[in-house]
């Protein structure tokens, strides 16, 4: 859904504007994140990326561990290869520059390199059960939990989402939180060595269907278009 809208909007900006920084036109097969690929491009060309809050999109979500990591592999590495793509708006002037300045650094910072520090939580938490002092670790870990809980209620207020959903965020901390920091050492592993990663498609299932919509019936191959990790 968002790499489609993306799409009507650079068809837009080529009829006003003419082509991309990069002189490209169309969308990108540079890196393995083309939304977000094109949302910098939209952002060094000048354009306002906004959020669109009453936009509704149906989708199909990973329906199993090993999905959900071949999607979030691919995401965060093609976000690494949006960042390197679009490094030289550091040095250029204009809108360009601006996002340079101040939008890939907190994109770098905040998809890239904190959330290798995630495993140090885990790390004292696991030494101060073991050694000590365990009545203040699992205190510091509570806190911590409580800061993510009114940050994240703070946001479904903000979405008008419903608030009972948050009684998952516990869970987030025992399997989902790991699983993310490695996909993301996965991938800056990945990165390092020169390696190539190519398209990691979900597996459809036809499960989800938009209201209104007339039901598909499940075929045998839908689950079949897999491509592996290379």
């Amino acid at each position: 859904m968002a790499a489609a809208r993306a799409r009507v909007q650079r068809g837009q900006v080529h009829r006003e504007h003419g082509p991309f920084p990069d002189g490209e036109r169309g969308m990108s097969d540079d890196t393995l994140a083309e939304d977000t690929d094109i949302t910098m491009a939209l952002h060094r060309d000048g354009w306002r990326v906004v959020y669109a809050e009453k936009a509704r999109a149906w989708t199909e979500a990973p329906e199993s561990v090993q999905q959900l990591w071949s999607q979030r592999y691919r995401w965060s590495y093609g976000t690494m290869q949006a960042i390197w793509k679009h490094r030289r708006a550091l040095v250029e002037r204009g809108p360009s520059g601006r996002f340079g300045r101040v939008g890939l650094p907190l994109v770098s910072l905040f998809m890239v390199l904190a959330p290798l520090l995630a495993p140090l939580i885990d790390v004292f938490l696991l030494y101060g059960l073991v050694f000590g002092p365990t009545q203040k670790t699992v205190l510091a870990w509570l806190g911590v939990l409580a800061i993510q809980a009114a940050c994240a209620a703070y946001a479904f207020r903000l979405d008008r989402e419903r608030m009972r959903y948050l009684i998952s965020l516990p869970l987030q901390q025992i399997l989902y939180r790991q699983l993310m920091y490695m996909v993301l050492l996965q991938s800056w592993i990945t990165a390092l060595t020169g390696g190539r990663l190519r398209w990691q498609k979900l597996r459809r299932t036809g499960v989800v269907e938009a209201p209104g919509s007339i039901p598909r019936q499940r075929t045998a191959q839908s689950g079949n278009d897999r491509r592996p990790v290379a």
